[in-house]
């Protein structure tokens, strides 16, 4: 079975999500409060870390800015329907996707599905294990691992599976529809921000080319694209 950790002080909710999610393979173990869900996550190991925004002692986005801090685990953030803020934070400080409360828990086994899909270390074909280069960023799919000019890049699973995505297709725009699919694992949603949030995260990190040409352009209406070193759109 999948080790999922649920970090969410609603131990009804709990329970139904342990008799639910094992039907679906899942094995889920539980913390109740911020202090003891963020040693539990990084004591480990588990797949995905399901983490509520409102918690007690501890809120879900400090749980979330300190586990960051050491671990790259997986996180679905689970925030109140309506609060964007609450998203918008979350996605920045470094979850790789969000689920809006209530839920159906159909919906979150779909999602934890999808995370796990793009977080698998196994590549499906030869061709997609072998290293990919442009100018000084190099990604290794096989270890998930991002190096520029040499230094490791720390990139979530959702960041990770952007940056694949932009590299593969540098230099042509790819809309923000097939963005959200190859590194989130879904539909996007109609008012969905989340890709947008995730390439912020990805330009920030990667910076931009020396001579300070960006590296991700925002094309008004069709999405972004990868330039290549000395390419002006």
């Amino acid at each position: 079975m999948t080790s999922v950790l649920l970090i969410d002080d609603d131990s009804e909710l709990s329970k139904l999500l342990e008799e639910y999610l094992e039907e679906e393979q899942f094995q889920l173990e539980a913390a109740y409060d911020g202090v003891s869900g963020l040693a539990k996550a990084m004591e480990g190991p588990y797949a995905v870390v399901i983490l509520d925004v409102m918690l007690p002692g501890m809120s879900g986005l400090d749980v979330l800015k300190q586990l960051r801090q050491k671990s790259a685990v997986p996180v679905l953030m689970l925030t109140a329907r309506g609060s964007e803020l609450d998203r918008i934070l979350g996605l920045e400080l470094g979850a790789d996707d969000y689920l809006p409360k209530p839920f159906n828990p159909r919906e979150l086994v779909a999602r934890l599905r999808a995370i796990l899909r793009r977080t698998a270390t196994t590549p499906s074909t030869a061709a997609s294990s072998q290293p990919v280069r442009l100018a000084d960023i190099e990604l290794h799919p096989e270890s998930r691992s991002v190096n520029r000019g040499g230094k490791v890049v720390s990139l979530t699973g959702a960041e990770f599976d952007l940056l694949f995505t932009f590299l593969r297709g540098a230099g042509k725009i790819i809309s923000r529809e097939d963005l959200t699919q190859a590194a989130l694992g879904r539909p996007m949603s109609p008012m969905d921000r989340s890709i947008d949030v995730h390439v912020s995260n990805l330009r920030r990190k990667l910076g931009p080319y020396d001579g300070n040409q960006e590296r991700i352009k925002a094309i008004r209406g069709s999405g972004y694209v990868y330039l290549l070193p000395g390419d002006q759109v």
